[in-house]
């Protein structure tokens, strides 16, 4: 099995927290899961730019890149612990609700806070 490629905001100290939560959790299950800050790989294969990638998650499976919703989705489907979500945010009653709710309220605001974060620097 190829490895999942997952791409997150490092500065962000909650998707750090979150990302490591999961990363710990692969690599005690041997998973093939590969966790990569925006702050330190090549975002050219990722085609995505360092603002889009502070912007939201970002997965790489078999060749293509997904985001948002699509990219937790995938990360948790390949996760045992975790496949359950993946299975809950696809029903066709839960997915919308739950695409508006991360593009709308938690990826903006975790972008803002991110943006704030920066200006001080």
């Amino acid at each position: 099995m190829a490895d999942t490629k997952v791409l997150y905001n490092g500065d962000c100290p909650i998707c750090s927290r979150e990302i490591a939560s999961y990363a710990r959790y692969a690599e005690d299950e041997a998973l093939p899961l590969r966790f990569e800050a925006l702050q330190e790989g090549d975002l050219t294969r990722w085609g995505v730019t360092p603002e889009d990638a502070a912007k939201r998650l970002h997965v790489l499976k078999d060749g293509q890149v997904y985001s948002g919703l699509d990219a937790f989705q995938i990360l948790w489907s390949e996760m045992p612990r975790f496949a359950w979500l993946a299975r809950v945010t696809g029903l066709p009653i839960i997915r919308p609700v739950a695409q508006r709710i991360y593009d709308y309220i938690l990826a903006p605001l975790l972008y803002g806070m991110h943006r704030r974060r920066q200006s001080r620097l």
